[in-house]
């Protein structure tokens, strides 16, 4: 017989588990001193609810005194297993509850906010792209800020010495209006994008506009003008250490994370523009509208004119980049082409095919790649990467196979690797064996997610 104890402890986590809150309230209301016990593998009710995504669950468990700060033998806390499983209204739950630890391994760091290329200060006022007067006043203010890109190659600053004690910052190189008021002139030779306005106001109170002679509402414009060629001599006797950044990868790593986010979003736009300078219905010209978000078609009687079109908007293609996990929790697929330098090794990827899921692509794609097939999926993160204008829909991936078949085109080798041989590399920086994409890079972000975890999830 089980000790009577024991036996209520394992309905109060059944009950937590499955999101009975009529039976949960019943025992706690006799029973509220086994609210802490845990289960063998030191599970609590509370992260029996957290991993079920039981929002009332948690909320009583916390009323009734439930202590969140208890850990498994894992080591993981009911808002690790929350945030792992993408539980967010209750991370905001019991992040927001008194007391209680952080995520184990979810740090300040690691959040979206700081993938690469994600982050920026701009708000892309896309309300203001069909106002035509308003954004020809914006170009013209002396407080606005414009970005210069030669063939889609970004003008940089150095900012500091070689030689100081503290590391040179490249920075996208800000330019006023006079700078650029040439190349403004002749728009059929240049592509002009809106990219948004900065997020904190310049001014508590309305300013005239010194240029055109109107109000000024205070919003500082940004924009980015790509130029075919351009002599970077006049902007290098005004901007010292100035040039144009090339090749994207990897001298785009370089720049700061907020820049990087803004980059990003000009150059897919940009790119798409050097691609698409006839209608792709027709064939004929087009000119570009709405702030650089819209081409539209000179002919008359063109179907892009009727409704709405996806041919006349910047395009993003899907991509899925994937962590494939071992069905032992401990090793993780890792692939290399052979355009990688030596010893790199790096997640899995490719497109989304027109008609798929972001699941079905990965087991497509993983499966197609290196033979192993795939079970369940889950989204973790995403990023922008702008060469030219790809969306990476980062997952992991639980294999349901482990015998390897690469194909030989997309990639050239795949490999099981050890937890402690990836760790050894990432956090350790010993590459000996095998390196991995910089921390800029979403599939570096994915490798460190899975080393943050544990398999009791």
């Amino acid at each position: 017989m089980q000790n009577p104890r024991k036996e209520m402890v394992s309905q109060l986590h059944n009950f937590c588990a499955a999101g009975d809150l009529p039976k949960l309230s019943a025992l706690l209301s006799h029973s509220s001193s086994i609210i802490n016990e845990t289960a063998k593998n030191g599970w609590s009710a509370l992260m029996f609810g957290a991993r079920n995504g039981h929002f009332e669950v948690v909320k009583i468990l916390l009323e009734k005194g439930c202590d969140k700060s208890l850990v498994n033998k894992s080591k993981q806390t009911a808002l690790d297993i929350a945030k792992f499983w993408g539980h967010k209204h209750i991370v905001n739950l019991l992040a927001n509850s008194k007391g209680g630890p952080r995520p184990q391994f979810f740090t300040s760091n690691e959040g979206e906010q700081d993938i690469f290329f994600c982050s920026t200060f701009l708000d892309r006022k896309s309300n203001k792209r069909t106002d035509t007067d308003w954004l020809k006043a914006k170009q013209m203010q002396n407080s606005s800020v414009y970005l210069l890109f030669s063939n889609l190659h970004p003008l940089v600053n150095l900012i500091g010495s070689k030689d100081s004690l503290r590391e040179p910052e490249i920075k996208l190189c800000r330019l006023g209006y006079e700078e650029v008021k040439e190349y403004l002139s002749k728009p059929d030779e240049v592509s002009l994008v809106f990219l948004g306005v900065e997020k904190h106001l310049n001014s508590q109170h309305p300013a005239v506009n010194s240029v055109t002679g109107g109000q000024d509402d205070g919003l500082i414009a940004w924009f980015v003008i790509n130029v075919e060629k351009i002599s970077t001599d006049q902007f290098e006797k005004k901007h010292e250490g100035c040039y144009f950044l090339q090749p994207p990868m990897p001298a785009f790593m370089q720049l700061a994370y907020k820049e990087a986010g803004i980059l990003a979003q000009a150059r897919s736009v940009l790119a798409w523009h050097s691609r698409y300078k006839f209608c792709p219905t027709c064939g004929s010209g087009t000119i570009i509208e709405e702030g650089g978000y819209k081409r539209t078609c000179l002919k008359e009687g063109c179907p892009s004119l009727q409704g709405v079109h996806n041919t006349s908007y910047p395009r993003v293609d899907p991509v899925v980049i994937m962590l494939v996990i071992h069905p032992d929790g401990n090793q993780c697929l890792l692939g290399r082409q052979k355009r990688f330098p030596p010893g790199m090794f790096s997640c899995l990827a490719g497109f989304i095919e027109p008609g798929e899921s972001i699941d079905d692509a990965v087991r497509r794609e993983v499966e197609e790649e290196s033979g192993v097939k795939v079970g369940h999926v889950q989204y973790v993160s995403c990023q922008p990467w702008p060469m030219p204008s790809s969306l990476m829909i980062g997952c992991l991936a639980v294999a349901i196979s482990t015998e390897i078949r690469v194909d030989k085109i997309e990639i050239e080798e795949a490999r099981w690797f050890t937890r402690e041989q990836v760790v050894d590399s990432v956090m350790k920086g010993n590459h000996r064996l095998f390196s991995v994409p910089p921390r800029q890079a979403i599939a570096h972000q994915l490798i460190k997610h899975w080393i943050g975890m544990n398999s009791n999830l």
